[in-house]
């Protein structure tokens, strides 16, 4: 089933696939010689019919090129709790199959990749959301108004589709609420965590996809965390936006290296083999701070997270948030600094973390006062109970949630706009706001209408 072997369209004119066929609905006959099943070979000239679009990535990408057909990844057993149907072609049995395809499945041929990714923050997307009573209410109390028809729209439409969902089941298919998305961290109906096709596309599962900083970009932007326009301001990104197009994208994993591109994307320095690297897909490996917390600290809590934690228990908890390097934080910045030091002499290197390392530390004396400040007026019962119509909870949100967190993303990335003006400069100004607000209700004793 897995050997290399040829495919070929035979139509009236003996038509060969072509890079870019298009409609292969308009082809009357389709034969398939990849020494697959029966079976397998009716999938495929069915689905040329029904989804041209999968069969055209699915020819073009490494898997159809080594005889990996629609049934090893879509095929489950008859009491599988990830069946979706029954399926049957004119030409072929009837199959059980899903829809859906789990990180479980591309275990099989991916161990090391999959076990590598459940020790990373990633795997925690959809585990974190469903653990996090703040982050519940948000979606579907203060947003989805508590409304019997449409509370689950926010969730669905913006959170799962980069955090990942809890996929539930009704009658056999996945609820619309919950599928579909490319949320990183998928829980699946068989206990596994995680979500391939979120960098590597369906049907293709692109290496070269993977490489550039798109892939990332579709949930790492915006307000709270934009690593994208982060990097665009980087000179990283100048360089990259400049010439990147020229680069070399498909080297095998852990040949990708200086020279096949002039300067990093972010699968570079958070996951590609550099010199005695090896390719990662635990994405907070290399990171020594988790700088997308309230307070940053280091990740040295080893790498069991909440999806590690959700794997060998079936059951739902934090997990550790410090998801990084087994040997822990200085460990994880010794595998960074290799990366830029492909590129970078280790003076260069050394100055940029220590000037970086200081801008997180200097972000956590704003929120170690501001989050002392919200402590003590929630202790003296001056916080409101509708904490996003107290100024006061929404000053701290943000001075962690946003400006504090492109402050310390900017430095850490290289950005100059994110460091200061979009960071450190506005965290100055949250804070003489929320003293100001403290103040006067310390001395009234009473929250300001």
């Amino acid at each position: 089933m897995f050997k290399k072997s040829i495919i070929a369209i035979l139509a009236t004119s003996s038509l060969l696939f072509s890079a870019n066929v298009g409609d292969l609905a308009g082809i009357k006959t389709l034969k398939i010689d990849r020494n697959m099943t029966e079976t397998s070979a009716s999938c495929v000239e069915c689905h040329a019919k029904l989804t041209p679009g999968h069969v055209n990535d699915w020819k073009e990408s490494r898997h159809g090129h080594v005889g990996v057909s629609c049934l090893d990844c879509h095929g489950v057993t008859a009491d599988s709790p990830m069946k979706t149907k029954n399926c049957s072609s004119e030409s072929g049995p009837k199959v059980n199959v899903s829809i859906m395809v789990s990180p479980k499945t591309c275990g099989r041929c991916h161990p090391n990749e999959v076990e590598e990714f459940q020790n990373s923050g990633h795997a925690r997307g959809a585990i974190q959301v469903k653990s996090k009573k703040g982050m519940q209410d948000l979606m579907y109390h203060y947003e989805g108004r508590d409304h019997p028809k449409f509370k689950d729209s926010p969730s669905a439409t913006g959170c799962v589709q980069c955090h990942g969902a809890i996929i539930e089941m009704e009658n056999g298919k996945p609820t619309a609420a919950t599928w579909p998305n490319y949320g990183i961290g998928n829980v699946y109906p068989d206990g596994s965590v995680g979500n391939c096709k979120s960098c590597h596309s369906g049907h293709k599962f692109s290496i070269e996809e993977a490489r550039k900083p798109a892939a990332c970009a579709s949930c790492h932007l915006g307000p709270d965390h934009p690593d994208i326009e982060i990097y665009n301001n980087s000179m990283h990104g100048h360089v990259y936006n400049t010439e990147g197009n020229s680069w070399k994208w498909d080297s095998a994993p852990d040949a990708w290296e200086p020279g096949d591109y002039r300067a990093p994307t972010c699968a570079t320095c958070h996951m590609s083999g550099i010199g005695n690297l090896k390719t990662t897909h635990n994405v907070s490996r290399r990171l020594k701070w988790n700088i997308w917390a309230p307070i940053s600290k280091h990740r040295d809590g080893g790498h069991e997270t909440a999806a590690t934690d959700y794997m060998k228990s079936g059951k739902i908890s934090k997990g550790n948030p410090l998801a990084g390097h087994p040997k822990g934080s200085e460990a994880a910045r010794a595998e960074m600094e290799h990366v830029c030091k492909s590129c970078h002499v280790s003076t260069h290197t050394k100055n940029f973390f220590k000037m970086a390392d200081m801008h997180v530390d200097l972000y956590n004396t704003y929120a170690n006062d501001a989050k002392k400040m919200i402590g003590e007026l929630a202790k003296k019962g001056l916080m409101k109970k509708d904490k996003w119509a107290d100024a006061a909870f929404r000053l701290w949100y943000h001075l962690w949630h946003h400006e504090g967190r492109r402050m310390r993303q900017g430095a850490l990335m290289g950005a100059p706009d994110y460091a200061h003006w979009h960071g450190v400069f506005e965290v100055q100004q949250d804070i003489r706001k929320l003293e100001s607000v403290y103040k006067n209700r310390m001395e009234s004793g009473k929250i300001e209408n």
